[in-house]
C-alpha cells in the first residue's frame, strides 16, 4: 500500500490519549480475531452498502473501501451495541454511509457527527498530515481555502454546481503541489450528485499533495438557520426558546404541542393508549401542521398553533384528558420516530427554533445554533419554589425540591430514548442570576454572531 493511502497506527499513543481524555474502556481487537473464518480459504461475509453511495467520491477511486468500512462498522455495532457512536465529519462518505447501514440493517446506537476540526489556517487535522513536508503542508491549507470561496459565493446566491465546483478548481490550481482527484457536489445525506443546491448541498474535495492524499468538505445550506436548545428541566428552555423565535422571526416548533395533537387524535378515534401497534398504524399517515399564532389575541395564551390531518386543535390539545396520557403515548418509540421525521421536515427549510433535551444532537444536529441552557440546582429549585407559590399550590421545600430536580437530571441523562446531551459544538449558557430576558438577548446576539 503507497503511503498516500495509509493512515498511521499508533495504538500507544491512542491508549495515552484516551486514559488523559478519561476514557474507562478501549476495544482494540487484532485483524485477525475479528475477522476469524473457520479455515484459511474460507471468505468472510462482507457488507455492501448502496451502489449510488459507493460510486461517487472517494468510492470512484477506492474499490471496495466503502464495503470495508460498512462491514467493520457492522461488526463494531453488533458487538458493542453502543447507545451512541461518533463518527468524524471530516469523511462525510463514511459518515452518510454508516447513517444508513444502522437504518436500513436497524443496527443499535444513535451516530452523531462530530465537527471537523481545523489547524489555524484551515488544513483539516489528519493523523495523515505528518506525512507532508514542510513545504507541501503549507500548500495543503489550499483545500480548505477553496472550500471557503465556493461557500463565500454560495452565501451571495450562486446555486449551481459547476460554477461551484470551478471555484474551489481555480484556487486549488494556484498549488504547485496539489494535485486534484476530484471536486463533487452531491447530497449530504443520500450522496445524490447535484446541479442545483434547492436546501442543502455536500462540497467535497479529494488531492493528492506529493504522495500524501488529504480530503475535506463543507456545508452549503440555502435554508434559514436553525437555533437548536437543550438543557435540563427548570432551566427555562420552552419560555427562553419561544420568546427567541419571536424576536427573530422563526418558528418555534412546539413538540410538546405535536405529542399533544397525536395523543388527542388516539382519543378522538377511541384507541386505548396502551394499544402500541393500534396507535402505530394510526399516526403512519397523520400529517402535523404549525404556525406561529401571531397577533391573534384569539391564540395568545398558546405557545403556537397546530393542526392535524387538516384539523385545527390548538385548543384541544390542552384538555384534562390529553394532559393525563400524552405521557404515556410520547414514551411510545414509533410515535417518537413518527415525530422525529415531521420535525426533521420542518428543519428541511429551516428557520425554526426547538427545545429539548437532543434536539443539537439527534434532531437537528446540522443547527447553525446549539445552545445548552442550564442553571445550578438551586436556582432551578428556587425557581419551582417561586412558580409554585404563584400558582397558589403546596409549596415544596428548597431541599425537597432540589433532591427531586437531582433525580430528574440523573433520569434525563440516563434514559434509553432521547437522553438528555449536550452537543460537542453547543454554546453553554449558565442562566444564575439571569433574567429572561437578559438570557433571550445573550441568544440574539450568539444568533447574530454565529447564524445570522
Amino acid at each position: 500500500m503507497c503511503i498516500r493511502d495509509s493512515y498511521p497506527r499508533s495504538l500507544a499513543l491512542d491508549l495515552e490519549r484516551c486514559e488523559s481524555a478519561g476514557v474507562d474502556m478501549v476495544f482494540a481487537p487484532t485483524t485477525s480475531a475479528l475477522y476469524r473464518t473457520q479455515r484459511e480459504s474460507d471468505s468472510p461475509t462482507i457488507v455492501s452498502p448502496p451502489l449510488a453511495m459507493t460510486q461517487v467520491m472517494c468510492g470512484r477511486f477506492r474499490p471496495g473501501h466503502f464495503e470495508g468500512v460498512a462491514t467493520v462498522v457492522t461488526k463494531l455495532l453488533s458487538l458493542v451495541k453502543p447507545d451512541r457512536a461518533y463518527f468524524g465529519r471530516k469523511d462525510a462518505q463514511q459518515l452518510a454511509i454508516i447513517r444508513r447501514l444502522i437504518q436500513d440493517l436497524n443496527l443499535p446506537g444513535q451516530v452523531i457527527g462530530c465537527p471537523i476540526i481545523r489547524e489555524l489556517d484551515g488544513l483539516a487535522l489528519s493523523s495523515r498530515n505528518q506525512y507532508l513536508a514542510p513545504a507541501e503542508r503549507e500548500q495543503a491549507a489550499v483545500l480548505y481555502r477553496g472550500l471557503t470561496a465556493a461557500k463565500s459565493q454560495f452565501r451571495q446566491g450562486q446555486r449551481q454546481a459547476a460554477a461551484l465546483i470551478s471555484t474551489v478548481e481555480s484556487v486549488l490550481v494556484q498549488a504547485a503541489a496539489v494535485q486534484p482527484q476530484y471536486v463533487e457536489l452531491v447530497d449530504p445525506r443520500t450522496l445524490t450528485p447535484l446541479d442545483t443546491v434547492k436546501t442543502s448541498g455536500l462540497l467535497s474535495v479529494a488531492a493528492h499533495v506529493g504522495a500524501t492524499r488529504l480530503i475535506d468538505n463543507c456545508l452549503l445550506r440555502s435554508r434559514q438557520p436553525i437555533i437548536a436548545i437543550d438543557g435540563p428541566a427548570g432551566a427555562g428552555k420552552s419560555t427562553v426558546a419561544r420568546q427567541v423565535a419571536r424576536r427573530l422571526g422563526l418558528l418555534y416548533l412546539d413538540s410538546g404541542a405535536m405529542y399533544r395533537a397525536v395523543t388527542w387524535l388516539v382519543l378522538e378515534r377511541g384507541l386505548r393508549p396502551q394499544d402500541e401497534v393500534a396507535i402505530a398504524e394510526l399516526i403512519q399517515d397523520c400529517e402535523l401542521r404549525l404556525a406561529p399564532t401571531g397577533d391573534n389575541p384569539e391564540f395568545a395564551a398558546y405557545p403556537s398553533r397546530i393542526w392535524i390531518n387538516d384539523q385545527e386543535v390548538t385548543r384541544l390539545i390542552r384538555s384534562e384528558a390529553v394532559t393525563s396520557q400524552v405521557s404515556a403515548i410520547a414514551a411510545q418509540p414509533t410515535v417518537r420516530q413518527q415525530l422525529l421525521a415531521q420535525q426533521q421536515q420542518y428543519g428541511e427549510n429551516g428557520g425554526v427554533v426547538m427545545e429539548g433535551r437532543d434536539i443539537g444532537t439527534q434532531v437537528f444536529p446540522e443547527a447553525e445554533l446549539k445552545i445548552f441552557l442550564t442553571a445550578s440546582v438551586e436556582e432551578r429549585a428556587r425557581r419551582r419554589q417561586r412558580d409554585m407559590q404563584a400558582q397558589n399550590q403546596p409549596t415544596a421545600s428548597l431541599e425537597d425540591l432540589e433532591r427531586a430536580i437531582d433525580e430528574r437530571d440523573h433520569k434525563d441523562s440516563t434514559r434509553r430514548v432521547a437522553p438528555l446531551r449536550k452537543a460537542s459544538d453547543a454554546i453553554e449558557l449558565n442562566t444564575d442570576g439571569l433574567t429572561i430576558e437578559e438570557v433571550i438577548d445573550k441568544i440574539v446576539a450568539l444568533f447574530h454572531e454565529h447564524a445570522g
